[in-house]
């Protein structure tokens, strides 16, 4: 059986038009700029008009418009669509089938979500390369895209200062001939003891949303933050040791990291784990705060416009999640 080399052929993203700042939750909980910054990084997050043109697949069609523009391909050309997130357009169908409408794609192309939370576009392109290795498909769009703001207290300052909504995505395919693009290594993990950090155990077949949950506002998502920060270091710091071991490459070989933007204290202590230097690490916690699935292919996104990420350049993705997930890919883009 050949084996085929994958590349990133484009990207896109698409950030809501609502931008709420630091200042703006002062008048909502009892915080102030300073704090949430210092504690942080972030200064501002995007939010999604409830009134329609920005749910979750609204967002992915504007971002993989651009994905595709930038890869030279129709949409058509797409074999597979994954659909990272947590906080899907509904229940049923998976967003991933409401995009392909969305996109006009006739091709029947297979569409699976992922809730792997905050890891879930990194589950989404190890999957997909892994497919496209083989030679089952040749091109595969993965989206994280996500809508918090559904589904943050926005009474509880301890999680409402982290979370915003977007969307990123990454269209890979087949390496041409010639090309030098591929992906190296890729890891992907999950310790289920861990899941009480980071949960939302209302709304789901278990316990369905009464109106009690409504009123004392149980339903939304929670977190245990010194847990979470604990494990997510380390498990970052590990999951990126192992790949880079695995391609048989160094540190020193290492262009970018596009770490999971949760919070730039886990960002920085992260890379005190790894050894690398801050400059390496993409970075832009500050404008969007804590997107899930979106972080890493937002940030990746924005690096290849603004000239940072190059043709070339290895570039590590690392990601941690609620679950717990976690995965990390090197890639040669």
């Amino acid at each position: 059986m050949k084996a085929y080399e994958v590349k990133v052929l484009g990207t896109g993203m698409y950030a809501p038009k609502k931008i709420v700042t630091n200042i703006d939750l002062e008048s909502i909980v009892e915080t102030n700029d300073q704090w949430i910054f210092e504690r942080t990084g972030i200064r501002e997050r995007h939010i999604c008009s409830t009134e329609g043109g920005e749910f979750p697949t609204d967002m992915a069609l504007n971002a993989t418009r651009d994905a595709l523009k930038a890869a030279n391909l129709q949409p058509n050309d797409i074999d597979l669509i994954l659909f990272a997130s947590v906080t899907p357009d509904v229940k049923l169908p998976n967003s991933a089938t409401i995009l392909q409408v969305k996109l006009g794609i006739t091709n029947n192309c297979a569409c699976l979500d992922i809730a792997a939370a905050c890891s879930g576009f990194v589950y989404g392109f190890n999957m997909a390369s892994a497919m496209i290795k083989t030679g089952m498909i040749k091109n595969a769009l993965i989206v994280g895209s996500e809508m918090l703001s559904r589904e943050v207290n926005w009474k509880d300052r301890n999680t409402c200062i982290l979370f915003g909504d977007g969307c990123g995505v990454a269209i890979i395919g087949r390496a041409e001939e010639g090309s030098d693009s591929l992906v190296y290594s890729s890891v992907m993990s999950a310790d289920g003891t861990g899941g009480e950090f980071f949960d939302q155990p209302v709304g789901g077949s278990v316990t369905p949303i009464t109106k009690e949950h409504l009123d004392e506002g149980s339903h939304f998502m929670q977190m245990k933050g010194k847990e979470m920060f604990k494990v997510a270091t380390r498990t970052l710091a590990e999951n990126a040791q192992k790949v880079i071991t695995e391609a048989n490459l160094t540190l020193a070989d290492i262009d970018w990291v596009v770490p999971h933007q949760a919070n730039i204290r886990i960002i920085e202590t992260t890379a005190k784990l790894i050894g690398v230097e801050m400059d390496k690490m993409i970075v832009n916690i500050h404008k969007y705060g804590n997107t899930s699935a979106a972080t890493v292919p937002i940030a990746f996104h924005e690096a290849i416009m603004d000239g940072r990420i190059k043709r070339g350049n290895i570039v590590l993705f690392d990601a941690f999640g609620a679950g717990l997930t976690a995965g990390a890919t090197l890639i040669k883009y």
